[in-house]
């Protein structure tokens, strides 16, 4: 293998810049490079793709298309990516030609969940009870480790509730297992836990870490329904995730935008999940931070000083799935009569059950006021 490209840091605007993904986060991407002076391709195999209706160039071709990476890598100064189940190998590759980030060894750790939950465990880090399935035998001892009720999870491409099952028996486990057919798995006890956080953060080549403010989560059916800023949680239970989530990014070498979720229990904190991208959880920062996780991903790409992650005003997001879309769609004239409400589309063409099709952010000086606001108007939509 040739040698990585020796790159000049920063990149500055009027470079090309490369995403693998078409999907939300690299239409958010895109619109935070371009605004920024730098042209984007997005590499992504749907002809529809909401950040290919925003860039430069869209290379519609598949995560793995040699021809297309290099054309990619030949074109850019730096490639991200929008989610985590992009082929390391893809990673490996565009690496030959331009500089990515993040770089393919922490995306092979965090886009399995059997390597995420042991690399997790290895480093000491604290998480639910768990056992990782290799097939249906296993399946005895796990459930004498974790407990029942537990949930089933695929180890890869399992996403907002997709491939995970709750299961009360054994009996449920073997169906269960059966259904996701045969691939490895995690089971995951439950957990009493008051409530869900997360961090977002940016850290560059430096190992200099910026973090935004947390952000208490709120899930239905698997799939974010509100995230409420600041998080409702003590001061000194804010700090130990900021200090956790930091030292997650410090032991991958972690260089870009990184989410760490948690479970809270008590006065502990349990690593849920690592996404290493951007997070539906950090979307409020797109309307009450200095800067938005977007443009910090791109500064940490570009090798620019990282910006200021302040709040500047208490704020609710909630997402706007495609279930909102019957009886003659969402009702935006409401929604939109509220001068303190942010809407993001995202330019979807097919409205489905479950899929995310925008979100829209509630700013309030009163945190209490912004989350009854968002609440309000995420049934009347």
């Amino acid at each position: 293998m040739s040698a990585k490209p020796a790159v000049t840091l920063p990149i500055l605007p009027g470079a090309t810049l490369g995403i693998l993904g078409g999907g939300q986060l690299g239409r958010l991407f895109t619109l935070a490079a371009r605004s920024m002076g730098y042209k984007v391709i997005v590499l992504d195999p749907d002809a529809a793709s909401p950040a290919g209706q925003m860039a430069d160039v869209h290379l519609q071709a598949d995560y793995s298309d040699r021809t297309a990476l290099q054309q990619l890598g030949a074109a850019c100064a730096a490639v991200t990516t929008e989610f985590e189940n992009v082929p390391a190998a893809s990673l490996v590759e565009l690496a030959r030609h331009c500089r990515v980030s993040p770089d393919a060894s922490a995306v092979t750790i965090v886009q399995d969940r059997s390597h995420e939950k042991s690399w997790l465990r290895d480093k000491g880090f604290a998480t639910a009870p768990f056992a990782l399935i290799d097939n249906e035998d296993a399946l005895v001892a796990a459930l004498a480790t974790t407990g029942t009720p537990a949930l089933l999870k695929v180890s890869r491409l399992g996403y907002d509730g997709k491939g995970q099952a709750r299961v009360d028996t054994l009996d449920a486990a073997r169906a269960a297992f059966r259904e996701f057919g045969g691939q490895p798995c995690v089971l995951e006890g439950f957990v009493n836990l008051q409530c869900e956080v997360s961090v977002v953060l940016a850290r560059n080549d430096a190992g200099e870490c910026v973090l935004f403010p947390l952000a208490e989560n709120r899930h239905v059916n698997g799939i974010l329904d509100i995230s409420i800023v600041p998080a409702r949680v003590s001061e000194q239970l804010a700090e130990k995730a900021r200090t956790m989530a930091r030292e997650v990014a410090h032991q991958l070498g972690y260089v870009g935008i990184l989410a760490v979720e948690f479970f809270v229990a008590g006065d502990r904190l349990l690593v849920n999940e690592i996404a290493p991208r951007p997070h539906n959880s950090g979307h409020f920062t797109l309307d009450a931070c200095v800067t938005d996780q977007f443009e910090q991903q791109v500064r940490a790409l570009v090798g620019l000083p990282l910006g200021e992650s302040r709040l500047m005003s208490p704020v609710a997001m909630v997402n706007i799935l495609g279930d909102r879309w019957h009886n003659g769609g969402p009702h935006w004239a409401t929604l939109l009569a509220h001068p303190n409400i942010k809407l993001h589309l995202y330019g979807k063409e097919a409205a489905r059950p479950g899929r995310k099709m925008g979100h829209f952010n509630v700013l309030d000086a009163d945190p209490a006021a912004a989350l009854a606001l968002a609440e309000q108007m995420r049934d009347a939509l």
